[in-house]
């Protein structure tokens, strides 16, 4: 596999020092209502319409030609932020310091959940997420963009929770993403979420607390403990109950005991698990970029470093890269790098 490193380093040095300038985006930005067929009735009584943010270079007509990157924000982010934000979001300055040689269309989505996040998976406790994404959003986007196609088109790229959600969407969907950036992914739940589930608040959450959180819509109530409610969304997203939408199966009994058999269901969703476990778990051509900070609060680089190490041995092009910082720093610098290398890479 070529991937056309002394090029890679020019076009990143370019960037980065464009980065530096730290000059006002000059990026446009779309506005899309997205009606939310795909998530309408779903079980937390959500608001299925949401809006998409498009940022693309200035000037930049609906049918010229610029790849599209679907990107997936971390666990309570959405749309919303950077569609306040306008033309000073950090994801205008991405697409500024790419236009010259990479033109893109970066679309940011909401996937948000009353837990604050729905892991862009399909859950019979949440709704169809990961629908939303390939069969909503992205048609939606392709229609109004119609024809403006170039390079590998869409990678679906994200941060954290959305990294996860992007490595699972490119798993399953071989044929819809030919490319996924993932900065810091939940991955490897063992080193990341396991030392969340034995925290004092989770340890805490009683089955009255359980039937609260799982409450129709306008009577529902979530703990005052920030890595409850985390605990409780992510339960909600990897370990729905069969036959009963919008209920999820705890850790814990109703006796305080840890649960392994619910711990399993999480671990079947972890992306490295997945990959270790399905040599087939990407296909050949997709590209697979893997970013983790070095001081990562959440351990998430280690995961991703583990991810590498397992697809250096296959055929797929993958690329690991361990970004100064913490978990959530310097995302502008991590989606440049990455984006930059899918464009140099070839499958």
């Amino acid at each position: 596999m070529k991937y056309g490193l002394p090029t890679f380093v020019l076009v990143l040095f370019v960037a980065l020092l464009q980065w530096s300038v730290g000059t006002l985006p000059a990026a446009q930005l779309d506005v899309l209502d997205i009606p939310g067929v795909t998530l309408r009735g779903n079980p937390l009584g959500d608001p299925p319409a949401r809006h998409v943010a498009l940022f693309k270079p200035d000037g930049l007509k609906d049918d010229q030609p610029a790849t599209l990157v679907i990107y997936l924000p971390g666990w309570g982010g959405s749309s919303e932020g950077p569609i306040a934000e306008g033309r000073t979001s950090w994801f205008g300055g991405v697409v500024d310091h790419l236009a010259a040689r990479i033109p893109v269309r970066i679309a940011v989505v909401d996937g948000r959940s009353r837990y604050g996040g729905s892991q862009f998976l399909n859950s019979t406790a949440t709704g169809r997420y990961a629908d939303y994404v390939a069969e909503e959003i992205l048609p939606t986007l392709v229609a109004k963009y119609a024809g403006a196609k170039a390079g590998p088109n869409p990678i679906i790229a994200g941060h954290s929770s959305g990294g996860y959600g992007a490595l699972l969407l490119a798993i399953h969907r071989h044929d819809t993403f030919p490319a996924v950036v993932a900065l810091s992914p939940d991955s490897d739940f063992a080193t990341t979420h396991k030392p969340f589930t034995e925290e004092p608040g989770v340890r805490a959450v009683t089955p009255a607390d359980l039937e609260a959180a799982m409450a129709p819509p306008g009577s529902f109530r979530l703990p005052s403990d920030g890595i409850a409610r985390l605990l409780l969304g992510l339960s909600a997203n990897y370990t729905p109950t069969a036959g009963k939408p919008g209920r999820f199966d705890w850790l814990y009994d109703k006796n305080g005991e840890w649960r392994p058999e619910v711990w399993q269901r999480w671990l079947d969703q972890d992306p490295y698990v997945i990959v270790r476990d399905n040599p087939d778990a990407f296909a050949p051509t997709q590209r697979v970029y893997l970013n983790g900070a070095a001081h990562d609060e959440y351990g998430a680089n280690i995961g991703a470093g583990k991810i590498y190490a397992i697809l250096k041995t296959r055929s797929s092009p993958s690329m690991f890269y361990e970004s100064p910082g913490g978990h959530g720093e310097n995302l502008p610098d991590r989606l440049v790098r990455g984006l930059t290398w899918v464009f140099e890479t070839k499958p």
